[in-house]
């Protein structure tokens, strides 16, 4: 970028046709073409993509599968936001915003749409009674945490995330200045951790659900490579909850849903019943 750029007095979209991610954001919303989505045969309808947003949802269903939750089986259609699948007529009526994840509820007597990771993982946890205490100072807290992740995980994401791995010109100050800010986060995450197990105390939840597929993996080396650059060693008690997280069946099956990239055993393109998942983890064996 020219030290000389002045921003001109009308902003005016030009798509980058160099960068394989220009497709995926235009300024205005609402479908760009008619397609209906697929349904599958089980209430709940996911349309998804194995990114850290989608994977809070798929580690929510599959961990309310191993409580017993026979009810919250699903099928997971991968929506391909390089492709546009996104603006399709389909998927807007889900989600006015474009965004994965997207769920349909076709349990109850009206279907009910959810969109936002977080108030997917609210709704499926009082639908189903799990990861979110009924108890108001326990409750609060993990709605705490749920609601610091989705403020803060844009910083990561879409700010970090983007300068330091994708943009096609590595730009100083947009990398120091989202680098700052991670590595701030990350030290209010390890303060907080070596006093608590979970986000919310003593109790695995949404919270937590939320938060690992940003800050576990990027503290694991899973996310955006940025793991020596970060000095995420350092965050030890980020990297004692990150591993025990890991550990749960419910992450280890639901992080490989709509996942697309990494070896044979790790991804899944589309889920329709358990033994889908059974089939690829077996690979790693």
């Amino acid at each position: 970028m020219s030290e000389n750029y002045t921003p001109p007095k009308v902003w005016v979209h030009e798509v980058d046709d160099n960068n394989r991610f220009a497709s995926i954001n235009r300024p205005v919303s609402g479908a760009t073409h008619e397609r209906e989505l697929p349904v599958g045969e089980h209430p709940l309808q996911l349309y998804s993509l194995g990114t850290p947003n989608g994977q809070k949802v798929t580690i929510m269903l599959e961990e309310l599968l191993a409580q017993g939750v026979t009810a919250a089986e699903y099928d997971a259609h991968l929506i391909n936001i390089l492709e546009g699948d996104q603006f399709s007529s389909g998927f807007v009526a889900v989600n006015p915003n474009s965004k994965i994840p997207a769920l349909m509820d076709n349990s109850e007597s009206e279907p009910v749409r959810v969109f936002e990771s977080a108030a997917i993982l609210v709704y499926l946890a009082e639908k189903f009674g799990h990861f979110l205490s009924q108890e108001r100072a326990q409750r609060t807290e993990t709605l705490n945490w749920l609601f610091w992740v989705q403020g803060a995980a844009p910083i990561l994401g879409g700010g970090f995330g983007h300068f330091y791995a994708y943009a096609n010109e590595k730009q100083p100050y947009p990398i120091n200045r989202f680098t700052m800010e991670v590595k701030r986060q990350l030290d209010v995450l390890d303060k907080h951790l070596a006093t608590h197990d979970y986000l919310a105390g003593d109790q695995y939840s949404i919270a937590d659900m939320a938060a690992w597929p940003w800050y576990g993996k990027l503290v694991q080396g899973q996310l955006y490579n940025a793991g020596e650059f970060l000095q995420v060693e350092s965050y030890t008690h980020v990297l004692r909850w990150a591993n025990q997280i890991n550990q749960r069946v419910g992450v280890q099956r639901g992080q490989i849903v709509n996942r697309t990239f990494g070896e044979p055993w790790e991804q899944l393109a589309e889920r329709h019943s358990a033994t889908d998942i059974d089939q690829v983890l077996a690979l790693r064996k």
